[in-house]
C-alpha cells in the first residue's frame, strides 16, 4: 500500500498514520452544538487541531444526516469557502467533504487541497476538478444516494466495498485523476449496519490489495454508540478504541473530532507495538497536578 498521496504539489508522508481534524460549518452536525458558527470560531478550532496534531482539517458546508434536507449549492459554498480561505492563507492542508462538483470547484479555487467526497463519486465532474487541479481525492463507499438512508443486503460487505471502490478509482483515473491523488475509505455506517461496519473494521487487511492509502472515518459513528449505549458526543472512548483497530488494519489517515485526544492514543499505541525511545522520560512539572 502506498504510504505518501499527492495534494496540489505537497506531498503527505504516510509512512505513519495521520489525524484529519472536523471542523462542521453547519448549524446541524449529528455531533456539535447546534445552531450558527461564527467564521472566526470555526477558524480558531480549525487551527487548534492543527496546534492538537491534526495533518489535515476536513471542513464540512452540509450535514451528513439523512433527516434533513440537502441545502442550496450556494449556501454549501457560503458555508465553506470563506472558511477555506482563511485556512490555506496559513498554510493548512484543507479537505472539504462535499458531494457536488460545483461546491468542489469552489472550494478548489479558494484553496483547498483535498475533496472528500462520501458519496462514492455521485457526481464524477469532482473527479475532473481534482484531475484539473492536482487535488487529492477521497472516494468513499456506499450504497445509499446523498442524504438518503438505506440498508441494502450484502452477501459479503467487505467484498462490496472493496469492488466498489477498485471500480470507482478505476473511473476516477479514466477522468485524469493519478493514482497518487487517491485515498480510499470504506465508508463506516454509510449504508450499512452498525455489525457491518464493526467486520470492515475487522477485515481492514483485506482492502491492502488497492494500493491506495486507506482513510476511516470512526469518529462518534453509530457503531460506537450501538456498542457504548451513548449519544455522540459522549463516544471519545469508543471512539479511541476503534481508532486502535483502524490502526492496525492498516489505515493512514484518521478522521477525528477529539484530535488531541487521539494524538495522544497513536503515541502510546505506537510505543507499544514498535518499543520507544530509550531516552523517554517524564518532565517534572508533569508528575503531579498543581495545586
Amino acid at each position: 500500500m502506498s504510504e505518501r498521496v499527492l495534494m496540489r504539489g505537497r506531498e503527505l508522508d504516510l509512512a505513519r498514520p495521520v489525524l484529519m481534524g472536523i471542523v462542521n460549518a453547519t448549524p446541524d452536525s449529528f455531533s456539535d452544538r447546534q445552531g450558527p458558527k461564527e467564521l472566526d470560531e470555526l477558524v480558531a478550532r480549525a487551527l487548534g487541531q492543527i496546534e492538537d496534531g491534526a495533518a489535515i482539517v476536513d471542513v464540512g458546508g452540509e450535514s451528513g444526516r439523512t433527516d434533513t434536507e440537502a441545502v442550496p449549492v450556494e449556501e454549501e459554498i457560503a458555508r465553506v469557502v470563506p472558511l477555506v480561505e482563511r485556512l490555506a492563507a496559513h498554510g493548512v492542508l484543507v479537505s472539504v467533504d462535499t458531494w457536488r462538483g460545483p461546491v468542489a470547484r469552489a472550494a478548489l479555487a479558494a484553496g483547498a487541497a483535498m475533496i472528500n467526497d462520501v458519496s462514492g463519486l455521485s457526481d464524477e465532474s469532482i473527479a475532473r476538478a481534482c484531475a484539473d487541479t492536482g487535488a487529492a481525492l477521497v472516494i468513499t463507499h456506499t450504497r445509499a444516494a446523498p442524504k438518503t438512508k438505506a440498508f441494502p443486503e450484502y452477501d459479503d460487505v467487505v467484498s462490496d466495498v472493496r469492488g466498489f471502490l477498485d471500480e470507482r478509482m478505476r473511473a476516477a483515473e479514466a477522468l485524469g485523476v493519478t493514482p497518487d491523488q487517491i485515498v480510499l475509505d470504506p465508508g463506516i455506517d454509510l449504508a450499512k449496519t452498525p455489525a457491518e461496519s464493526i467486520e470492515l473494521l475487522r477485515r481492514l487487511r483485506e482492502f491492502a490489495p488497492l494500493g491506495r492509502p486507506l482513510l476511516l472515518a470512526v469518529s462518534r459513528k453509530d457503531f460506537v454508540g450501538a456498542l457504548t449505549e451513548r449519544p455522540p458526543a459522549a463516544r471519545d472512548a469508543g471512539t479511541l478504541a476503534a481508532v486502535g483497530a483502524a490502526v492496525r488494519g492498516g489505515a493512514r489517515i484518521i478522521r477525528v473530532h477529539d484530535v488531541a485526544g487521539a494524538r495522544d492514543y497513536l503515541r502510546v499505541h505506537e510505543a507499544l507495538t514498535e518499543g520507544a525511545d530509550g531516552g523517554l522520560k517524564l518532565a517534572t512539572e508533569l508528575k503531579r497536578e498543581a495545586v
